[in-house]
């Protein structure tokens, strides 16, 4: 059994301690074993599958390993990915240790049942949100209000903004806006959009001229 522990902050001027502290502290009083950190500097708001812990789960950690998480607020920033992680990690039979809430996941009957309650509960979560927007858009339609924004008028802040330290991360690497869009979960011709608003541009990529013999 391999024990990981996930560590996510947003930026890079955040530090882990907390964290680290809070997990060292639930590992001593639940024995674990070794810790394996993995650490992770992007927005929660990311899809799980794109970031550290995406990888961690589905390319490293095996059926019966343990993943611990400080808190569950480290794991996503919306209900719904902490509810796909979850159901995720009771398919794979990976064991989930949630330090500051002392939550354990594993293959206890308690836990498969309450992974069956937590993928259940994803599932309505999906279906209130399309209900909610088909909602939304009907009412404004009954009212006569134009559906979407007016034409010509672009919004004050979009959803890209709040990635906006993680894009600018990958532009100076040098990373194609494309890729970009595809690790940010967004339509390229949104991304580009984006960039042209903030002026922004990859970096070239410098190459070095062959050398040839005369």
């Amino acid at each position: 059994m391999t024990v990981y522990a996930y560590l996510r902050v947003s930026t890079d001027h955040q530090d882990v301690d907390n964290q680290r502290h809070g997990i060292y502290e639930y590992a001593n009083t639940y024995p674990l074993g070794p810790l394996i950190f993995v650490h992770d500097t992007v927005s929660g708001q990311i899809r799980w599958h794109d970031r550290q812990v995406g990888r961690l789960l589905r390319e490293q950690a095996q059926s019966g390993d343990v993943v611990v998480f400080a808190e569950i607020s480290r794991m996503a920033r919306s209900t719904l990915q902490v509810l796909e992680i979850l159901e995720y990690c009771a398919q794979m039979g990976i064991n989930v240790h949630i330090a500051k809430q002392k939550m354990v996941l594993d293959s206890s009957i308690q836990s498969r049942i309450t992974a069956t309650i937590l993928g259940l509960a994803a599932k309505i979560e999906r279906e209130f949100i399309s209900l909610r927007t088909a909602e939304a858009l009907a009412k404004r339609k009954a009212d006569g209000q134009p559906l979407g924004r007016p034409k010509g008028r672009r919004a004050a802040r979009v959803k890209l903004d709040d990635q906006e330290e993680t894009i600018r991360r990958y532009l100076t690497k040098g990373i194609s806006k494309r890729a970009i869009a595809k690790l940010v979960d967004c339509a390229p011709s949104t991304l580009y959009d984006w960039l042209d608003r903030r002026r922004l541009r990859p970096r070239t990529r410098q190459t070095t001229p062959a050398s040839g013999t005369e």
